[in-house]
């Protein structure tokens, strides 16, 4: 079982959004996957829809009372995905337990009962972090055997990995040796900026072969789809958040992702035959084009008009010369004067050639 703690100090940087979404991908690959929410603001259970009903069945009283960890999963809709929620009075124990010996020990204990006791281990757990480094965020650590860092591409993102790794160093070294940093995700990542790539840069300088491959760019479809209690897969498996969280997960297992194969397979040289001669797409290829109608041309998009030629088409729309206007390409009853005719473009900014009609035709 691979326990993994999802952490970070600084607040909205993508933890509940990266825990849930790289946990659907991996049950996606075949997986069973236990979420735990630490986090007292319970974002992660409302992320999957799955609000605690009964207070005795939440991460406090696994935390307080040692409940067994079997009682506490609730199934989300993701076929071999668990979590176990949370709620406020989750905040609280950290005064609690803040005086007891071995404070530190007691998630790592409960995971280990199970999966002493249970006949249907998971594969992965993932630990959803609170934004601080108290007593919760040290049972995570003492718990899990990696930690994955979500940050943004930012200047405070940066300077709060410095404190960051020196308290996992400090957990390392005292409570748990096994304990290492085996990804850093950027996420909310736009490719648009010259920040993005500086602070990319400096990360990829500090923690090399650490930094994923697939880093999490903005995407409106994973903003959305917490207020629908879906993961990123079941809102929009076409967003590029799918792509990227999907990357993530074939990562982590060490796997090829699939898009990337295809890619591969783009690449490859492809045989085309030609067809044979005197074949239907020959004689095709070879009747010669239909003579445009006299006073009629086709115009390409992207050039200003001239003075002139504003002019006249102004004065032809002032005359009523102007017979339609589809979809930004205009069809004119008369022809401004016999030039080349002018570039335009349509409300979209898309290509449009404009046809303009003989003098005189209907």
């Amino acid at each position: 079982m691979r326990c993994i703690a999802v952490i970070n100090q600084k607040g909205g940087v993508g933890k509940t959004t990266t825990t849930l979404n790289l946990g659907a991908g991996l049950a996606r690959r075949g997986k069973r996957v236990l979420l735990l929410d630490l986090d007292p603001q319970g974002n992660l259970s409302l992320h999957v829809d799955r609000r605690p009903t009964d207070e005795s069945a939440t991460m406090t009283t696994l935390l307080l009372e040692q409940k067994p960890l079997a009682e506490l999963l609730v199934p989300s809709n993701e076929e071999g995905l668990f979590v176990v929620p949370s709620e406020s009075s989750l905040g609280g124990v950290e005064q609690i337990l803040a005086n007891k010996i071995g404070r530190e020990m007691v998630l790592k204990d409960a995971l280990e009962r199970y999966e002493k006791d249970s006949n249907e281990p998971f594969d992965f757990v993932l630990l959803d972090c609170p934004p601080s480094l108290g007593v919760i965020s040290a049972n995570a650590l003492c718990a899990a055997a990696e930690v994955l860092i979500p940050m943004q591409a930012d200047y405070f993102s940066l300077q709060g990995m410095a404190k960051l790794t020196e308290v996992i160093e400090l957990v390392r070294s005292r409570l748990n040796p096994a304990l290492r940093i085996t990804k850093v995700v950027p996420c909310m990542v736009d490719f648009r900026t010259r920040l993005t790539a500086e602070v990319l840069a400096e990360i990829d300088h500090h923690f090399g072969d650490l930094v994923s491959k697939y880093p999490i760019r903005s995407n409106v479809k994973l903003a959305e789809a917490p207020s629908f209690g879906r993961t990123i897969f079941e809102h929009d498996p076409e967003s590029a958040g799918a792509w990227d969280y999907g990357g993530l997960a074939a990562e982590v297992l060490g796997e090829r992702y699939e898009l990337d194969e295809d890619e591969d397979a783009d690449a490859t040289d492809e045989i085309v035959e030609e067809p044979a001669p005197g074949s239907s797409e020959v004689l095709a290829a070879e009747e010669p084009a239909e003579t445009p109608a006299v006073g009629a041309r086709e115009v390409e998009v992207g050039t200003e008009l001239d003075p002139d030629e504003e002019e006249a088409l102004v004065k032809a729309m002032l005359e009523g010369e102007i017979d339609d206007v589809v979809a930004g390409t205009t069809v004119a009853s008369t022809m401004l004067e016999d030039r080349p005719a002018p570039l335009r473009q349509d409300p979209l900014g898309r290509p449009t050639r404009l046809p303009e009609l003989e003098a005189g035709a209907d």
